[in-house]
């Protein structure tokens, strides 16, 4: 075990960007496999489309960004640690953490062929998800910023991300549900009006003839 952990800890130094996205990509996966099989208790039914959009998600989209977020704010100098600790923190969950709940959403309606839901998704998942995140990641990333080796701190921010990317691929899940429902009850109801209309319509055209 140690020596699998010195390999990947060398793999994080030398090759930053394939290594992060590559533990995205994992991470991200099994997130939705806890998700499916150990919540949603789905057994044979298991969703693999699914696992596989948000696979490709933290592979594709969520590593290279993050990597590239912690490469910038590890080159920003501060007078102390505790000011570089709470303004990374704060850069951290101010600026990107906002954006990247938004494309979250946005990318996995995109993903799922259904790019017309991405607005009201992200409308209807933002705000709980973003406080649920604050909740999570400012006690973490206090403690990443402040003693964590900078090369090990998406890797803290990952694992940590196993257990976050449950929540959201249930979250995805369920907001993805309850927008099929209503989009059904209003086909529902907008066939039940068609239907009247016709009624009225061959009622009057009846009178008429009559």
């Amino acid at each position: 075990m140690a020596s699998v952990l010195k390999l990947y800890n060398a793999a994080l130094i030398r090759r930053p960007m394939s290594t992060q996205c590559a533990t995205a990509a994992f991470l991200f996966g099994a997130g939705d496999v806890i998700a499916q099989q150990g919540v949603e208790k789905k057994g044979w039914d298991h969703d693999f489309a699914r696992t596989a959009r948000l696979t490709f998600y933290g592979g594709c989209f969520f590593g290279p960004a993050m990597t590239k977020w912690y490469q910038f704010l590890n080159k920003i100098q501060f007078a102390s640690p505790t000011r570089a600790t709470i303004f990374r923190v704060g850069l951290d969950q101010a600026v990107l953490t906002p954006a990247a709940v938004a494309f979250f959403f946005g990318s996995m309606s995109v993903l799922e062929g259904k790019p017309q839901e991405a607005i009201p998704r992200i409308q209807a998942a933002y705000v709980p998800t973003l406080i649920r995140n604050w909740g999570v990641f400012v006690p973490t990333q206090i403690i990443n910023f402040s003693i964590v080796p900078h090369h090990l701190r998406f890797v803290v921010v990952s694992v940590v991300s196993l257990f976050w990317n449950t929540y959201l691929s249930i979250a995805n899940a369920r907001t993805k549900q309850e927008q099929e429902s209503l989009e059904a009850a209003a086909e529902s109801e907008l066939s039940e009006v068609k239907k009247e209309i016709k009624e009225i319509k061959d009622a009057v055209i009846g009178e008429i003839k009559g």
